[in-house]
């Protein structure tokens, strides 16, 4: 995707213009690769090293510099520069542990919910969540539309999350969509991800917003590609027009449609298949009729299974002058979308071309966002995040922030405190660290008492 920020070096959560900024390593197990649903023209930093964030780019200041590793929150997922992504990755971070059937650390739970300004917005990262949003404060509406996915999931937080939808109705554009920040023009990421999070607030897109003008879906299909574009790229969805009004075929806003036009969230589970019946459009009629948004979304899915299909269960992506290159994210995010659209062969297909390949990049195990995007895809075809290819992405995601409060028993459901032990951060039973802890105490009172009859005689 295209950036409007500089790309930062591999290590850094900066924001990649594409997944394309990494470097390959010899074949060495558990290393990398750069995941997230690209907000197009946001992002730009590597392939592993971003799970890069759709947010805006604030100019560079002293106080803007890069927080040193050590003054990272303890409560923060990941030890990359978060200013870019830290609300983005803490959201997709503490989503795919749910998912999963973790529960994630209060205090990581608790790190989120103290992003968020008191008119409902969030911004991508307050370094100092104890002052209050100023105007100064640059609100994002990607990482705003991912919270409200996050607090929804985990429940508890409605009062957080109707703040949340209310702020972002309010700083709706005039054609009924969205962009990365309140004013700028709208693009089909954004209005992707607020459509999803409209669905996780339990509203539906099409009504919630219908006496403003049309829904958002209106908004979200005038991204798309018709009879009118060439043959390969009909269906597609474009990021944005060109400043001629063009519009270009994209991936990861094909993707990031198809799910919105579903009315799905980030969270696609295994079967949910609300676009099997749906066929796509041609253009052997009279012209190309306006297609319901289930409609579009199959004609997405068919270019996004042909796309993958021509690059050998990926897509691609390349930096200005750069190689092409596989592209991660985007073919993550497009696993998503065909499993929402039933095409599930294409999304297997493409799941098992991540397996095989994702951890041979530098970067996967400490990348948040990258591992939370995988243990989503894995999750909506079936897979088992915990078996991905051989490797525990449940476990690699939990390692990147707090300890979590509880993780899954062998048989993958979330311990409650009635099905088996539940398990403290360090993956002990907590039983067990409380017997434990009662014959330490048992050994030193024998200790104590031992020595005092020594004493006495």
């Amino acid at each position: 995707m295209r950036s409007r920020a500089r790309c930062a070096p591999c290590g850094e959560r900066g924001r990649p213009a594409a997944h394309g900024c990494a470097r390959k390593t010899p074949t060495r197990k558990a290393p990398a690769m750069s995941l997230r649903r690209t907000v197009a023209a946001l992002v730009a930093s590597a392939a592993l090293c971003a799970a890069a964030t759709p947010a805006a780019v604030a100019e560079e200041s002293p106080s803007a510099q890069a927080p040193a590793q050590r003054d990272l929150p303890s409560a923060l997922y990941g030890k990359g520069d978060p200013r870019y992504d830290g609300v983005w990755r803490q959201s997709l971070a503490l989503l795919a542990q749910d998912t999963a059937g973790v529960k994630p650390a209060g205090k990581a739970v608790e790190w989120l919910t103290g992003q968020q300004c008191e008119d409902g917005a969030f911004a991508s990262y307050r370094p100092d969540p104890t002052e209050p949003c100023t105007a100064e404060t640059v609100a994002d509406v990607n990482a705003t539309a991912v919270a409200v996915q996050a607090l929804a999931a985990l429940g508890g937080h409605d009062e957080r999350v109707e703040k949340a939808v209310e702020w972002l109705k309010l700083v709706r554009n005039e054609d009924g969509g969205w962009g990365y920040n309140p004013g700028a023009p709208s693009d089909a990421n954004t209005v992707s991800l607020v459509i999803g999070a409209l669905v996780a607030a339990g509203q539906d897109p099409a009504k919630a917003l219908s006496d403003e003008g049309g829904s958002p879906y209106d908004a979200l299909l005038d991204f798309r590609l018709g009879c009118d574009a060439k043959a390969d790229e009909r269906g597609a969805f474009a990021y944005q027009p060109d400043d001629k009004g063009r519009l270009a075929a994209n991936d990861d806003a094909t993707a990031a449609a198809v799910l919105a036009a579903l009315g799905e969230d980030l969270v696609v589970e295994p079967g949910d298949q609300n676009g099997a019946a749906a066929k796509a459009p041609t253009c052997d009629g009279d012209g190309d009729e306006e297609p319901t948004p289930a409609e579009a979304a199959a004609g997405g899915a068919a270019y996004l299974a042909r796309t993958l299909e021509e690059g050998g269960g990926h897509l691609t992506s390349a930096l200005p002058g750069a190689e092409e290159q596989p592209d991660y994210g985007n073919t993550a995010d497009a696993v998503l979308a065909l499993a929402a659209a039933g095409r599930e062969d294409a999304a297997r297909a493409s799941l098992a071309w991540l397996e095989e390949n994702a951890p041979t990049w530098e970067g996967f195990e400490d990348n948040p966002a990258a591992l939370g995007q995988l243990v989503l895809a894995a999750r909506a075809t079936g897979g088992d995040p915990s078996d991905f290819g051989g490797t525990d992405l449940v476990e690699l995601l939990n390692a990147t922030g707090p300890a979590p409060a509880s993780v899954p028993d062998d048989g993958g459901n979330a311990d409650d405190g009635e099905g088996g032990a539940e398990k403290g951060g360090d993956g002990l039973p907590v039983i067990g660290i409380a017997a434990g802890a009662v014959l330490v105490v048992a050994v030193v009172a024998a200790v104590v008492v031992l020595r005092g009859r020594r004493r006495s005689e």
